[in-house]
């Protein structure tokens, strides 16, 4: 079962038989206060995610040219296209970690098995996880773009964002 943040400190708390902590209300209330930020980042990267996928996969395949070669892992425009597929999904529940201030959503229904999914079909793994780093750095610019964003510190937003491509490059690598 996958919870939010709040579903998540409350199940525990119940399951504790106790009060939620100030410190527990303290992180809670900061999420309510980044709600806009958090859903004006998730409106970002959801509005340009073709756009982010296709240059990180671009990217991708510059740097590391073996994988579109003959006998390469991305080598047949149907092989590239389950790239693509594979780096728009990891995107799509980054941007549902994001919403939800939880990462469980990304790790229980795109990361779990993952690796050994990859392994099973001779993915190279290093280098899907290279890719999600490229998702990573572009998301990132695009939500630390002043313009049309809510105003504030997003310096706590862009670090747990950080942490989940982290998360997902880790699952793969």
């Amino acid at each position: 079962m996958v919870l939010d943040a709040f579903a998540k400190v409350v199940s525990q708390a119940d399951a504790r038989g106790e009060y939620l902590s100030s410190s527990q209300l303290d992180a809670l209330i900061a999420i309510v206060k980044d709600g806009n930020k958090r859903v004006d980042a998730v409106n970002r990267i959801s509005s340009n995610a073709s756009t982010i996928v296709a240059n990180a996969a671009r990217s991708l395949f510059a740097e590391q040219p073996q994988l579109i070669a003959p006998g390469g892992n991305a080598y047949t425009s149907r092989r590239a296209a389950a790239c693509l597929r594979d780096l728009e999904i990891i995107l799509r529940y980054v941007t549902y970690a994001i919403f939800a201030g939880d990462s469980s959503v990304l790790e229980d229904r795109a990361l779990n098995g993952l690796r050994e999914t990859y392994l099973a079909l001779g993915t190279p793994g290093a280098s899907v996880a290279v890719g999600i780093q490229k998702l990573k750095e572009a998301s990132i610019a695009i939500v630390n773009d002043p313009n049309g964003i809510t105003k504030g510190d997003c310096s706590a937003l862009i670090a747990e964002i950080s942490s989940y491509f982290d998360r997902a490059a880790a699952a793969v690598g």
